[in-house]
């Protein structure tokens, strides 16, 4: 089973270069980042891990920008996005971002699409929050038409519409891996199902149950059962946890690293690495 991290990076936290070197030489299999534009201070939607927000919340990285830094000093490290809030995003502008970056990092981009949970943050973007999933899978349909090998229009429901174009570069295999996020449910398990190559489960809790039912709308969609990828997201580690995703078939888990300094995030890769 491959290793990969997760990490809040910010401003006060290892740098991106520095963390793909030590991901890389140490041997884990990948990096993956988060998103948040912006954290209005005036909100109103609750913290899902309850609490106070985290302060990391309102210094993250921009994670494409990070990606190309980790991807411009590593050969083999895979790159990806836990997870790209996309109905925040313009979908040609993102499509031509991810194309860029996997095309530079030599097909090593994973695509975690997410449907967010800050309604403050959604709003300044001008999300419509009940329409959010809608617009999502709209948002991607029109990256898959500009991904297409062949110039494809595509007439979008939520204020984006594409004319067949000429876009290079185009990911590798056709579109990057793409790996919805979200609780379960039959209606994520169906959007996983139409839509992308598998599922990532924030924590991994409770897989044991669910995912017969996700199994189960693959298949019903007429899905190779040996193509879906369930790889749990943000996971603080133990040698029965890692053993238990494993025996389901898991054959990638992300660890969560802390938001802290070089010294701090070492500390915690040399921990980590018993797990590779």
């Amino acid at each position: 089973m491959r290793i990969s991290t997760t990490i809040f990076l910010t401003d006060e936290t290892i740098t991106p270069v520095r963390l793909a070197r030590e991901l890389e030489s140490r041997g884990f299999a990948g990096l993956y980042l988060p998103e948040h534009t912006h954290i209005p201070v005036s909100r109103e939607t609750p913290y899902p891990a309850g609490g106070p927000l985290p302060r990391e919340y309102g210094r993250t990285l921009d994670p494409f920008v990070a990606l190309g830094q980790a991807a411009a000093v590593t050969d083999r490290l895979g790159l990806g996005t836990g997870i790209t809030l996309v109905a925040q995003h313009d979908p040609i502008v993102l499509a031509k971002q991810i194309a860029t970056l996997d095309h530079l990092s030599g097909g090593r981009f994973t695509f975690g699409v997410g449907y967010g949970w800050n309604r403050e943050e959604a709003s300044d973007h001008g999300v419509d929050w009940p329409a959010r999933r809608a617009v999502t899978d709209d948002r991607l349909a029109l990256m898959r038409a500009l991904w297409a090998p062949e110039p494809t229009a595509y007439e979008g429901r939520f204020g984006f519409s594409v004319r067949a174009s000429e876009a290079w570069p185009k990911p590798s295999g056709g579109a990057p891996r793409t790996l919805l996020g979200g609780a379960a449910g039959p209606k994520l398990f169906e959007r996983i199902a139409a839509a992308a190559d598998g599922w990532l489960p924030i924590g991994g809790r409770g897989l044991t149950e669910t995912l017969p039912a996700l199994r189960t709308a693959w298949e019903r969609a007429g899905r190779d059962p040996k193509a879906l990828h369930v790889v749990p997201y943000a996971v603080h580690p133990n040698p029965g946890k890692l053993a238990h995703y494993a025996e389901l078939g898991c054959e990638e888990v992300v660890l969560q690293l802390p938001p802290e300094d070089e010294r701090g995030v070492l500390r915690a890769l040399d921990e980590y690495a018993r797990y590779l």
